[in-house]
């Protein structure tokens, strides 16, 4: 059989798979953090024609491509202002860590469409609890609280919290008031009751999607630790905003077509090879 075909069908297949994949970044144009995805091609070997040629490569014919790896892109989405409490974006270089509680698994998201559940923990929307920083237990990874209940333990006597915002590096700080003076008096300094962390890695490209916005793989990836946000090359946490998809719809479109042409090609190759094969199959007549 010619090898054509064989290149032809190879073609189609890759094709095929960067279709996927662009159709993939589309249809989540609008998820929050998502990344969006890119396959790589590879050739496959090539076949010598003469084993007496002096030159390793003289007479090589190659076998077609075959999908070498999807990358992901991590490149800053736009960041809007939802004016949403519980919503977070990171400004720069890093990941949110949340804890699965069901089997204590940590994940990686740039999504930080956060929420508080019945306990007033931090969680995201299937309940994983964000990571960071609590006061008492310096450099030790723990579920974050917020709450505002005027009974919080956090909470010096004779005070109550009411309201709280997040800091740029992802400092929890409530705003008090004394039970003991007038609403209109001055309020105290805030109290800082929890700390968002960011957590970077050496190579995120080892990240794994597992769905929902996260990601897995962490070790492999190479943690390089959690910490401030803002320091040593994290990025800044914005207070409610949200950070987009990465995915550029133009550019999308773009590989649409030229994937399109590259299927028709290569759909070309086997019709041609198909048609000389007839022509052989003639010549017996």
């Amino acid at each position: 059989m010619l090898r054509s075909l064989n290149s032809g069908i190879s073609g189609l297949r890759f094709q095929q798979d960067k279709l996927d994949v662009i159709g993939n970044n589309i249809a989540n144009v609008n998820t929050v953090g998502f990344r969006a995805g890119r396959a790589q091609g590879a050739d496959v070997f090539s076949q010598r024609l003469s084993e007496f040629s002096t030159n390793s490569s003289a007479s090589q014919i190659g076998s077609g491509v075959s999908l070498a790896s999807v990358s992901s892109s991590f490149a800053q989405g736009n960041i809007d202002a939802t004016g949403q409490p519980y919503d977070m974006a990171i400004d720069g270089s890093g990941f949110f860590i949340v804890r699965d509680t069901a089997n204590n698994a940590t994940y990686a998201t740039r999504a930080g469409d956060f929420r508080a559940d019945a306990n007033g923990f931090l969680t995201t929307t299937e309940g994983m609890r964000v990571q960071g920083e609590i006061p008492g237990s310096p450099g030790v990874s723990s579920d974050i609280k917020i709450t505002l209940t005027p009974t919080a333990p956090a909470l010096p006597a004779d005070t109550e919290a009411i309201s709280w915002r997040i800091e740029s590096n992802g400092d929890v700080n409530l705003t008090l008031r004394s039970t003991l003076v007038p609403p209109s008096a001055t309020p105290p300094d805030p109290l800082k009751i929890a700390q968002i962390q960011v957590q970077t890695f050496r190579d995120i490209n080892t990240l794994s999607k597992v769905g929902n916005n996260r990601f897995g793989n962490l070790a492999a990836a190479g943690p390089v630790g959690l910490g401030t946000a803002g320091q040593a090359g994290r990025g800044q946490v914005r207070w409610q905003s949200l950070e987009q998809a990465n995915v550029d719809l133009a550019t999308q479109f773009t590989d649409l077509m030229v994937t399109q042409r590259g299927y028709q090609a290569n759909a070309k190759i086997i019709t041609t090879s198909d048609e000389i094969l007839q022509e052989l199959i003639n010549l017996k007549r």
